[in-house]
Protein backbone atom coordinates (compact mmCIF):
# COMPACT_ATOMS: atom_id res chain seq x y z
CA UNK A 1 0.00 0.00 0.00
CA UNK A 2 1.38 3.44 -1.01
CA UNK A 3 0.70 6.57 0.03
CA UNK A 4 3.47 7.96 -2.41
CA UNK A 5 2.74 9.82 -5.39
CA UNK A 6 5.78 8.25 -6.84
CA UNK A 7 4.45 4.26 -7.02
CA UNK A 8 0.71 5.58 -6.18
CA UNK A 9 -1.71 4.37 -9.37
CA UNK A 10 -4.44 7.37 -9.49
CA UNK A 11 -8.03 5.68 -10.25
CA UNK A 12 -10.89 7.24 -11.31
CA UNK A 13 -14.55 6.33 -9.72
CA UNK A 14 -17.68 7.20 -10.53
CA UNK A 15 -20.52 6.73 -7.96
CA UNK A 16 -23.84 7.13 -10.00
CA UNK A 17 -27.52 5.84 -10.19
CA UNK A 18 -30.81 7.19 -8.97
CA UNK A 19 -29.95 6.14 -5.12
CA UNK A 20 -29.38 8.14 -2.01
CA UNK A 21 -25.39 7.64 -1.17
CA UNK A 22 -23.18 9.02 -4.33
CA UNK A 23 -21.76 11.91 -2.72
CA UNK A 24 -22.35 10.38 1.03
CA UNK A 25 -19.61 7.72 -0.22
CA UNK A 26 -17.17 10.35 -1.94
CA UNK A 27 -17.23 11.94 1.55
CA UNK A 28 -16.33 8.50 3.13
CA UNK A 29 -13.42 8.53 0.76
CA UNK A 30 -12.62 12.11 2.12
CA UNK A 31 -12.32 10.96 5.72
CA UNK A 32 -10.24 7.89 5.07
CA UNK A 33 -7.71 9.53 2.70
CA UNK A 34 -7.55 12.45 5.36
CA UNK A 35 -6.86 9.75 8.08
CA UNK A 36 -3.81 9.24 5.23
CA UNK A 37 -3.07 12.82 5.44
CA UNK A 38 -4.06 12.98 1.78
CA UNK A 39 -4.21 16.40 0.44
CA UNK A 40 -7.90 16.55 -0.63
CA UNK A 41 -10.06 19.03 -2.32
CA UNK A 42 -13.81 18.31 -2.94
CA UNK A 43 -15.52 21.09 -5.39
CA UNK A 44 -19.42 20.36 -5.21
CA UNK A 45 -20.84 21.81 -8.88
CA UNK A 46 -24.70 21.71 -7.56
CA UNK A 47 -24.64 23.09 -3.94
CA UNK A 48 -24.41 26.74 -3.27
CA UNK A 49 -22.41 28.41 -1.43
CA UNK A 50 -24.89 30.78 0.65
CA UNK A 51 -25.72 27.44 2.23
CA UNK A 52 -23.72 25.46 4.85
CA UNK A 53 -24.32 21.79 4.97
CA UNK A 54 -22.53 18.84 7.36
CA UNK A 55 -20.06 18.02 5.43
CA UNK A 56 -18.68 21.86 5.28
CA UNK A 57 -18.52 21.78 8.99
CA UNK A 58 -16.98 18.32 9.11
CA UNK A 59 -14.30 19.18 6.67
CA UNK A 60 -13.58 22.29 7.93
CA UNK A 61 -12.73 20.32 10.99
CA UNK A 62 -10.37 18.12 9.38
CA UNK A 63 -8.77 21.52 7.79
CA UNK A 64 -10.23 20.81 4.25
CA UNK A 65 -12.02 22.80 1.91
CA UNK A 66 -15.45 21.67 0.42
CA UNK A 67 -15.65 24.14 -2.65
CA UNK A 68 -19.67 24.56 -3.26
CA UNK A 69 -19.65 26.38 -7.25
CA UNK A 70 -23.34 25.93 -7.94
CA UNK A 71 -26.57 27.85 -7.04
CA UNK A 72 -28.31 25.47 -5.64
CA UNK A 73 -30.70 23.10 -7.25
CA UNK A 74 -29.87 24.16 -10.71
CA UNK A 75 -31.50 22.35 -12.83
CA UNK A 76 -35.04 23.73 -11.80
CA UNK A 77 -33.65 26.94 -12.52
CA UNK A 78 -35.02 28.98 -16.03
CA UNK A 79 -31.62 30.79 -16.19
CA UNK A 80 -29.75 28.22 -18.40
CA UNK A 81 -26.85 30.37 -19.79
CA UNK A 82 -26.21 31.56 -15.99
CA UNK A 83 -25.93 27.36 -15.35
CA UNK A 84 -23.71 27.08 -17.97
CA UNK A 85 -21.56 29.93 -16.95
CA UNK A 86 -21.42 28.84 -13.24
CA UNK A 87 -20.34 25.36 -13.92
CA UNK A 88 -18.10 26.67 -16.96
CA UNK A 89 -16.43 28.87 -14.37
CA UNK A 90 -16.48 26.04 -11.93
CA UNK A 91 -14.99 23.79 -13.98
CA UNK A 92 -11.82 26.41 -14.89
CA UNK A 93 -10.75 26.41 -11.07
CA UNK A 94 -11.56 22.29 -11.22
CA UNK A 95 -8.93 22.23 -14.50
CA UNK A 96 -6.12 24.58 -12.49
CA UNK A 97 -6.10 22.41 -9.39
CA UNK A 98 -5.68 19.75 -11.33
CA UNK A 99 -3.04 21.11 -13.38
CA UNK A 100 -1.31 22.85 -10.36
CA UNK A 101 -1.10 19.15 -9.04
CA UNK A 102 -2.25 20.36 -6.09
CA UNK A 103 -4.21 17.54 -4.60
CA UNK A 104 -4.07 13.45 -4.45
CA UNK A 105 -7.49 13.55 -4.22
CA UNK A 106 -10.04 15.35 -5.85
CA UNK A 107 -13.75 14.49 -5.71
CA UNK A 108 -16.08 16.64 -8.03
CA UNK A 109 -19.31 16.29 -6.35
CA UNK A 110 -22.24 16.31 -9.10
CA UNK A 111 -20.20 16.96 -11.83
CA UNK A 112 -22.38 14.52 -14.20
CA UNK A 113 -25.20 16.90 -13.99
CA UNK A 114 -23.28 19.34 -15.92
CA UNK A 115 -22.26 16.87 -18.16
CA UNK A 116 -26.16 15.54 -18.77
CA UNK A 117 -27.96 19.18 -18.96
CA UNK A 118 -24.71 20.25 -21.38
CA UNK A 119 -23.09 22.97 -19.52
CA UNK A 120 -19.82 21.48 -19.98
CA UNK A 121 -18.43 19.76 -23.13
CA UNK A 122 -18.40 16.00 -21.99
CA UNK A 123 -15.41 15.44 -24.48
CA UNK A 124 -13.35 18.50 -22.50
CA UNK A 125 -13.69 17.44 -19.30
CA UNK A 126 -12.99 13.55 -20.31
CA UNK A 127 -9.82 14.82 -22.13
CA UNK A 128 -8.50 16.65 -18.88
CA UNK A 129 -9.80 13.50 -16.43
CA UNK A 130 -7.76 11.49 -18.64
CA UNK A 131 -4.68 13.52 -18.58
CA UNK A 132 -4.76 14.02 -14.99
CA UNK A 133 -1.61 13.45 -13.25
CA UNK A 134 -1.03 9.54 -12.56
CA UNK A 135 -0.92 9.38 -9.44
CA UNK A 136 -4.20 11.60 -8.43
CA UNK A 137 -7.63 9.56 -7.50
CA UNK A 138 -10.45 11.54 -8.72
CA UNK A 139 -14.09 11.02 -7.84
CA UNK A 140 -17.00 12.13 -9.56
CA UNK A 141 -20.54 12.05 -8.35
CA UNK A 142 -24.05 12.17 -9.34
CA UNK A 143 -27.24 10.43 -11.69
CA UNK A 144 -26.78 9.57 -15.19
CA UNK A 145 -23.04 8.77 -15.88
CA UNK A 146 -22.39 8.80 -19.59
CA UNK A 147 -21.61 6.10 -21.36
CA UNK A 148 -18.34 7.92 -21.85
CA UNK A 149 -17.43 8.65 -18.48
CA UNK A 150 -18.31 5.05 -16.73
CA UNK A 151 -15.88 3.30 -19.53
CA UNK A 152 -12.49 5.70 -18.63
CA UNK A 153 -13.76 5.10 -14.90
CA UNK A 154 -11.42 2.65 -13.31
CA UNK A 155 -14.50 1.99 -10.72
CA UNK A 156 -18.20 2.58 -10.77
CA UNK A 157 -20.72 2.23 -8.07
CA UNK A 158 -24.12 2.50 -9.35
CA UNK A 159 -26.36 3.67 -6.13
CA UNK A 160 -30.14 2.18 -6.55
CA UNK A 161 -33.27 3.64 -4.40
CA UNK A 162 -35.02 0.89 -3.33
CA UNK A 163 -37.42 2.91 -0.63
CA UNK A 164 -36.74 6.60 0.84
CA UNK A 165 -38.25 7.86 3.76
CA UNK A 166 -39.58 11.30 1.33
CA UNK A 167 -41.44 9.18 -0.86
CA UNK A 168 -42.64 7.04 1.84
CA UNK A 169 -43.49 8.62 4.22
CA UNK A 170 -43.00 12.35 3.38
CA UNK A 171 -40.20 13.05 5.81
CA UNK A 172 -38.05 15.85 4.56
CA UNK A 173 -34.83 15.84 4.36
CA UNK A 174 -32.97 15.33 7.92
CA UNK A 175 -29.50 16.89 8.76
CA UNK A 176 -26.50 14.87 9.66
CA UNK A 177 -28.48 12.02 6.96
CA UNK A 178 -28.94 14.11 3.62
CA UNK A 179 -27.53 17.63 4.42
Amino acid sequence: MSTDRATRKGLLLVNTGNGKGKSTAALGILVRAAGYKFSIGMFQFIKSAETRYGEHIAAEELGIDIVPLGDGFTWLSDNIEADRALAEKGWQRVQAVIESEQFDILILDELTYCITYGWLDETMVLDVLRNRPPWMHVVVTGRNASPALIELADLVTEMHLVKHPYREKGIPAQPGIEL
